[in-house]
């Protein structure tokens, strides 16, 4: 039986396996992605531009209430199971953990994938209880409750253009809105209240996200890295949740569409892509196979 692993402190916030190095995984590349709008995409989202003959096969990898909901595209999917046999591919989402388990990606299971934002870090299908809380007593410190900003969400919506407010693991809350009818500008004023309370606001799609600033992807990829002994970090996103992840990667993309896309958002270690919808999707696999020196998927999938 190996050494089971155990984590220490060895400065305040920061988590550091003790696994013995003879058990640790070698060093690899790790490639954490945001999977929503990034990797797999809704039907609304594919944005197939071309006619419907040329139209590329997509493969379903999500379903909820027995109806289809995300899907990539069968080259895509090709390249993701690469990637996931020849990297450390870490799911980066926030997504619940009951969202995220309802998706099923090509290729071997991950062993850790990231929840919530950052909030739970699932190692083997299960949250990591010394990662919780961590993230637990940051929250209690460093920002004001969830159970305040949730009053403010819940008087500030107008009942026209709400249609669910909801909170995630008891970690953040979200608004399920009309985008037709939200006034120009209020999420821009729900910005500027929760900034000096240590919460940020995120617009995407139909929702709009209210989340703590200490819960962040970047954190928790940062803390995979240090298990694994990741040499080079890789890392891609749409949204401003994304932001702090693909600063904290050696390299990143971004596709060109999404809240990054639309705020011009850009960093020295970001690559932008022109593909929008589920083809940037797919030449992000891509990318990534490149950047990781995996790249015969990539080209023998670019060459059909």
């Amino acid at each position: 039986m190996s050494t089971p692993s155990r984590t220490t402190r060895s400065a305040p916030g920061t988590l550091v396996s003790t696994t013995p190095s003879a058990t640790r995984p070698a060093a690899t590349t790790l490639v954490a992605s945001d999977l929503d709008r990034t990797l797999i995409y809704s039907a609304p989202a594919l944005q197939l531009s071309m006619p419907d003959a040329l139209a590329p096969r997509l493969l379903c990898v999500e379903i909820y209430d027995n109806k289809p909901l995300s899907y990539l595209t069968e080259d895509a999917a090709e390249l993701f199971a690469e990637l996931a046999r020849t990297t450390c591919f870490v799911p980066t989402t926030t997504r619940t953990r009951e969202q995220y388990r309802r998706v099923h990606l090509p290729g071997p299971a991950p062993q850790f994938a990231i929840c919530a934002n950052g909030g739970h870090l699932l190692v083997d299908g299960e949250s990591d209880p010394d990662w919780q809380r961590h993230v637990r007593r940051r929250l209690a410190d460093e920002c004001a409750s969830l159970d305040e900003v949730r009053s403010h969400l819940q008087r500030a919506a107008d009942p026209h253009w709400l249609l669910k407010e909801r909170v995630a693991e008891d970690l953040f809350a979200y608004l399920v809105v009309d985008r037709a009818l939200l006034p120009e500008g209020w999420v821009k004023e729900l910005a500027e209240w929760a900034e000096p309370k240590g919460w940020t606001v995120s617009l995407q799609g139909r929702k709009i996200y209210a989340v703590p600033q200490p819960l962040t992807k970047s954190a928790a990829m940062r803390e995979v890295a240090e298990r694994t002994g990741a040499e080079l970090t890789l890392a891609a996103g749409d949204s401003l949740l994304d932001a702090d992840l693909l600063l904290a990667a050696d390299h990143s993309w971004r596709p060109g569409h999404g809240e990054l896309a639309d705020s011009g958002w850009r960093a020295p270690n970001l690559t932008v892509l022109a593909e929008q919808g589920v083809a940037a999707g797919e030449q992000i696999l891509r990318e990534f196979l490149r950047a990781s020196g995996h790249d015969r998927g990539a080209r023998v999938s670019a060459s059909r």
